[in-house]
């Protein structure tokens, strides 16, 4: 029996995602991550004064050539809701079992509002935040490691999907604590870490979280293709 016609024995009340969707889904979680990542790598390797072991991806916003991270923030906050989306579809049905994916929606909606309200340079050339972009980064980071701790149960409790729970489940614990760490030791500005702010995100969203998304979003790709 193929994964489609199991699927198919389970009934709606079960699933309710159609094979298409779901793999433009899937290509969609894989594809926000890594156009994000390339594209700030891209703008660091041209850009000579920035530092990307003390300033936040978000930095990439002030400047004559901000619009370009704005950009990246749009697709990938697009990008990010159609896969929350799709890995609601897409896993079988649980008591409060939503929470998740509309945790990993509104990461996507925070995202847009991160290039709704950019960051930008005073007249002394350091960059500040003239309001909103903190809190769209504060919602960001904070539903993004939620909503892999809530998902880890959803995805455990389906067969087809149980071998990733562990995985979601710890991804979602790192970066929970390293959402603690970077307001605590990192963010504030007389923190002890806080030269090290840019280095301290990326290790958060490219060795937990960004792992993890791409990890769920192949096993939607090859659970429905």
């Amino acid at each position: 029996m193929t994964r489609v016609d199991a699927v198919a024995t389970e009934g709606p009340a079960l699933r309710r995602g159609t094979g298409s969707g779901l793999r433009i889904a899937g290509w969609a979680g894989i594809a926000g991550p890594v156009l994000f990542t390339v594209s700030f790598l891209a703008q660091e390797t041209v850009r000579h004064d920035f530092d990307p072991l003390r300033l936040p991806v978000s930095a990439l916003e002030a400047g004559t050539n901000g619009w370009i991270q704005q950009i990246s923030f749009v697709v990938f906050g697009v990008l990010t809701i159609a896969f929350a989306v799709g890995i609601h579809r897409g896993l079988r049905t649980t008591p409060r079992g939503i929470a998740g994916p509309i945790l990993f929606g509104v990461s996507g909606v925070a995202a847009l509002g991160a290039a709704a309200f950019p960051l930008q340079l005073d007249g002394a050339g350091q960059v500040y935040d003239p309001g909103g972009h903190s809190i769209a980064g504060f919602t960001f980071f904070l539903t993004s490691a939620v909503a892999l701790v809530v998902l880890s149960r959803r995805v455990g409790a389906d067969p087809a999907w149980s071998g990733l729970a562990g995985w979601t489940l710890a991804a979602g614990i790192a970066c929970l604590v390293g959402f603690v760490v970077m307001g605590r030791l990192v963010i504030p500005d007389d923190a002890p870490l806080h030269d090290w702010a840019g280095l301290s995100q990326r290790v958060i969203i490219l060795l937990a979280l960004f792992p993890a998304r791409i990890a769920l979003s192949i096993r939607l790709l090859k659970t429905w293709r």
